[in-house]
């Protein structure tokens, strides 16, 4: 019994090794076709990427520079807007200003900060507090210098007169 257990064991290790040699022959042979492929489309897709990370940062450094310029504009609109207010804008200034207005706010730029606002500490600047007992929350009374955002960027907070509510009130309840 011993010989046929040999022979089989011998025959078992000659089909083993006969199939592994098939295995590797085959995994070393590898049809340049499907590799060709998988090249071009990692390549295409490295190639999407890239045009997408550069249109991202186009349109980032586009924001940048129309944030930079209209921030160097900035105290040329506080000048046009203390003019109005003194009612020293008339003629063709006033024609100027109001093209020079819908400009900025063509490009995103908005005011930030209007009396009867809740103040916000991230928007606002208070210059000064007054307690006051007819508000429940601090809100703005006075704008001294409307501040100016783009998007979601803040570029100048305003600058405010806050009413707080007075201590000694809510004390008294």
């Amino acid at each position: 019994m011993s010989e046929t257990t040999d022979s089989t064991t011998t025959d078992e290790s000659k089909l083993d090794s006969s199939v592994v040699d098939s295995l590797e022959s085959e995994s070393v042979e590898v049809d340049p076709i499907t590799e060709l492929t998988a090249d071009l489309q990692r390549i295409t897709a490295e190639y999407a990427n890239y045009r997408k990370r550069v249109d991202r940062d186009r349109l980032l450094a586009r924001d940048l520079v129309i944030g930079t310029v209209l921030s160097e504009l900035i105290p040329t609109l506080d000048d046009i807007n203390n003019a109005k207010s003194h009612g020293e804008l008339n003629g063709g200034f006033a024609a100027i200003a109001d093209k020079l207005s819908k400009l900025v706010t063509k490009f995103g730029l908005t005011e930030v900060g209007a009396v009867g606002d809740i103040f916000d500490p991230m928007q606002h600047e208070a210059l000064q507090m007054i307690d006051s007992a007819g508000h429940e929350q601090m809100t703005v009374i006075e704008v001294l210098r409307c501040g100016y955002s783009i998007s979601d960027r803040l570029l100048r907070p305003a600058q405010v007169i806050v009413a707080q509510p007075d201590p000694s009130s809510s004390l008294d309840e």
